[in-house]
């Protein structure tokens, strides 16, 4: 039987093991850490499982909620409220204006966001010459050309500081919005552009969650990967990895006392910093690849009596506020919590989570977790309608190293790495770090990888439905 290695076990590796499972492979999973997940993971509050990473998948995707139906969890699927996400600029709340990924779509949305000349300048973005480009630019700087930097610091700013915890003026324009990349490049207005595939994509929801939090994932695959035979080994971090007589050897353990482990392929899911060392005997781009940057954040999930919003969320720019970047009122975001908060404190709490850290800022988060609550309680009593409130309860989840910062030309780099690695039969790469940071994008990578191994192995449709079918069978 044809064995496989999985390196790293976030939602990628979990993800990539099962389908290796559903093609007949023997597989391990070597997770670094002691907990499987990677950025999903709960948090317990007075008896309330939340989400303390990733709260939200992409729903307009469908790799995310076909693996949830997959694993039985499709009648837990619940989506958010109608209530609307909100900007905080110049100490005052703003109506999140339409957008694609911070892209203006509505130029009349802007009016109240920006200055005079700030919406002169937007508004007149469709009239200015855009002539076409041939290279890879920082998405920041191209809409500051288009629409203004005001476009660029109080809307795309604080929109990708969410996403990425970086800056837009430094992030890829072809890497975050390859789409709109393609079209804009071409040339023409970027406003007519992220108009049209705005308007593309309007079919339901937009994102979707589980009632119990989207971490419940993480317990069903693992669930379904013991069941079906996958050997699951947590704190096992791989240190060397080789091709030796055409199959993989990786050394785990200590150094005094390393463990060798044979594998017929290897599927590495770690960030890029381990993925890249682990490659630099194979594949001439290792160690470009593993010189990505990354950004460390916090999630802090707070319980507090007595805030006035009936947004869904809010968004920070850079300066407004010492450290909060982003908040999610997640009671009122999602109504399965709702539901938990009134049967855990009663009425007039809220479930609030907040996003600190950025790229390049680590001190924000050199204190310890109590100090982390206090200073972002303080900010947030800034922040109207918060100017009554009080804390009931405060959790610090730190994800340090935890999201890519993909620089220009993060594609090309991408595409010359997983082209060395194709010259490696058996061997394969996947995760975050690739293609995208959301659950769905990294769903994907799993599966192309996957798809890679089994053609590099000649495992073809017929034994997957094979394997499906026997999964299923086991699982009566």
């Amino acid at each position: 039987m044809i064995r496989v290695a999985v390196v790293g076990g976030g939602i990628t590796g979990l993800s990539a093991a099962r389908l290796l499972a559903l093609h007949g492979v023997d597989v391990i999973v070597l997770e670094a850490g002691n907990r499987w997940g990677g950025k999903l993971a709960p948090v317990a509050i007075n008896g309330v499982r939340l989400d303390g990473g990733a709260e939200s998948i992409l729903a307009r995707r469908p790799e995310g909620l076909e693996l949830i139906n997959e694993l039985g969890l499709g009648s837990r699927v619940v989506h958010p409220t109608e209530a609307k996400p909100q900007l905080l600029v110049g100490g005052h709340l703003h109506a999140m204006p339409a957008s694609f990924l911070g892209v203006p779509t509505d130029v009349p949305q802007l009016a109240g966001l920006l200055s005079a000349q700030g919406w002169r300048t937007a508004a007149a973005e469709p009239e200015r010459p855009a002539p076409e480009f041939d290279r890879d630019v920082a998405i920041g700087r191209y809409v500051e050309e288009r629409f203004g930097p005001e476009v660029t610091d109080r809307l795309l700013e604080p929109l990708l500081g969410g996403v990425y915890a970086g800056y837009a003026r430094r992030l890829s324009f072809d890497a975050v919005a390859h789409d709109l990349f393609l079209r804009a490049k071409g040339g023409g207005s970027l406003l007519r552009h992220a108009q049209a595939i705005s308007q593309e994509g309007q079919d339901g929801p937009v994102f979707a969650g589980l009632r119990g939090g989207v971490s419940i994932m993480v317990d069903a695959l693992v669930d379904d990967l013991d069941r079906h035979g996958v050997v699951l080994r947590p704190g096992a971090a791989v240190r060397a990895l080789d091709h030796v007589a055409g199959r993989y050897q990786l050394v785990i353990g200590a150094a005094g006392a390393p463990e060798m482990i044979m594998a017929d392929g290897v599927l590495l899911t770690a960030p890029a910093t381990a993925t890249g060392r682990l490659l630099s005997g194979l594949v001439d781009s290792a160690q470009e690849f593993a010189r990505l940057p990354y950004a460390s954040v916090a999630v802090i999930t707070m319980v507090v009596r007595g805030v006035r919003s009936d947004a869904s969320g809010l968004l920070v720019p850079p300066g407004e506020l010492p450290t909060i970047k982003a908040l999610t009122y997640s009671s009122i975001k999602w109504p399965w919590v709702a539901s938990q908060t009134r049967r855990a404190w009663g009425s007039g709490v809220e479930v609030v989570r907040v996003s600190i850290g950025r790229h390049g800022e680590p001190t924000s988060l050199q204190i310890t977790d109590r100090a982390v609550i206090d200073r972002t309680f303080s900010e947030a009593l800034t922040i109207p309608g918060w100017d009554s409130a009080s804390l009931v309860h405060g959790v610090v989840n730190r994800w340090g190293g935890a999201l890519p910062q993909y620089q220009i030309g993060h594609r090309d780099l991408v595409s010359q790495l997983r082209s060395e690695v194709a010259g490696r039969p058996g061997l394969a790469v996947a995760g975050a770090a690739l293609d995208g940071v959301g659950i769905a994008a990294c769903l994907d990578s799993a599966r192309a990888a996957v798809d890679a191994l089994a053609a590099d192995f000649g495992l073809g449709r017929d034994a997957l439905i094979k394997s499906e079918d026997q999964l299923e069978e086991s699982g009566r």
